[in-house]
């Protein structure tokens, strides 16, 4: 199969689809993969790193376009991308439609059959393509919630972990999943008073006893979440149902109860966000204030350490890629049931449920 890897173009977002290591292991295979110039130079990868593991170097999106059978990327395809998407194409990546209804109906137009990463699963029933970037960017949500608390920044003037004399600031997680967990592990390591909140009594004894001592666990009612915001410096929302959107679990309300220069990190906002006042922001300009809280809802968050979620982001796609390019996307899904449930777009339908609901579009099942 040929294998195409244009850069990415979202904004700041240096992530390739595939690493030269993953591009050898498909050309070992028998594949020809074609690679856009400096498609991987924001993480120190240039062209000769690509042709010296037998990649193809073309000039532009388009040559990729127009010579791949398989488009291999990270985020979803920009607008002047989905142009170019024929029929015949498979794209691979991430798609958050049920966000996006615009991506959606222009996936639909190409004909395209579309797998996303975020929706294929394993057979715990987990998510192994989105885990490695939940994993990166519930760290990340710390990290950026605590440089806003800086003054400077606009924030409250908190050190997470405060000193000996002074207490730590609180940090309500929302969502004990494997984004919440990674901020969770972060949040302690710094010594914050940290509190994950989650509907699930089974999560919630489970990461009681992943911690220990170390975090408190409560039960996600609207009032135990709207007495949470009120009183943390931190809120980062980290909830997720598979494929859809996120619920608003904080209300415009409840934000304007909260402390002065306290910060929301909004880790769902590429599934529309579980704050009801976020909006995706970008890298270039992450933040906004509403009712003088700092809102931090970038939908793209894992760029921001590009070379690690590069990494970490072929490590899990990699056995996938090579099992569509060796049988093709219809053998493939046959073949493996948890390919097939990333299928989100196909003949000109939406394949996913879920999405289909959310965006209200017509949904038919792949009957493969």
């Amino acid at each position: 199969m040929r294998v195409g890897v244009p850069k990415e173009i979202k904004n700041h977002e240096y992530r390739v689809g595939l690493t030269p290591a993953s591009v050898a292991e498909l050309v070992h295979a028998g594949h020809e993969v074609i690679v856009e110039t400096n498609a991987g130079t924001g993480i120190d990868f240039d062209d000769s790193a690509y042709t010296d593991v037998g990649a193809r170097i073309v000039a532009t999106a388009a040559d990729v376009f127009d010579q791949a059978e398989m488009i291999v990327k990270v985020k979803e395809p920009q607008a002047s991308e989905i142009a170019m998407l024929k029929g015949h194409h498979l794209l691979f990546t991430y798609l958050h439609l049920a966000a996006d209804k615009p991506q959606a109906e222009g996936l639909m137009k190409s004909g395209a059959t579309c797998i996303a990463y975020e929706t294929v699963t394993d057979r715990k029933g987990g998510l192994p393509l989105l885990k490695p970037m939940s994993e990166v960017a519930g760290r990340m949500s710390v990290q950026v919630g605590a440089h806003y608390l800086e003054k400077e920044q606009g924030g409250r003037g908190v050190l997470l972990g405060g000193v000996p004399g002074v207490a730590p600031a609180k940090v309500a997680i929302l969502g004990g999943g494997i984004s919440g967990v990674n901020a969770a592990q972060m949040a302690v390591g710094m010594r914050a008073d940290v509190t994950i909140y989650d509907i699930s009594n089974d999560r919630l004894a489970e990461l009681d006893m992943f911690f220990s001592s170390q975090i408190k666990t409560e039960y996600a009612s609207k009032a135990a979440i709207a007495a949470a915001v009120k009183d943390a410096s931190l809120v980062i929302g980290a909830v997720l149902v598979p494929g859809a959107a996120a619920p608003k679990l904080v209300t415009r309300e409840m934000v304007k109860t909260m402390k002065r220069g306290s910060v929301l990190v909004d880790i769902a906002i590429d599934q529309g966000g579980c704050f009801e006042t976020s909006h995706a922001t970008t890298h270039e300009d992450p933040v906004f204030l509403v009712d003088d809280v700092i809102h931090y809802c970038v939908a793209n968050m894992p760029g921001a350490v590009a070379r690690t979620s590069a990494f970490a982001l072929n490590n899990a796609t990699l056995p996938f890629a090579l099992q569509l390019a060796n049988l093709g996307a219809e053998a493939a899904m046959k073949a493996n049931p948890h390919l097939a449930a990333g299928l989100n777009v196909y003949k000109g339908k939406i394949a996913y449920k879920a999405v289909a609901d959310d965006l209200d579009l017509p949904y038919q099942a792949w009957n493969g």
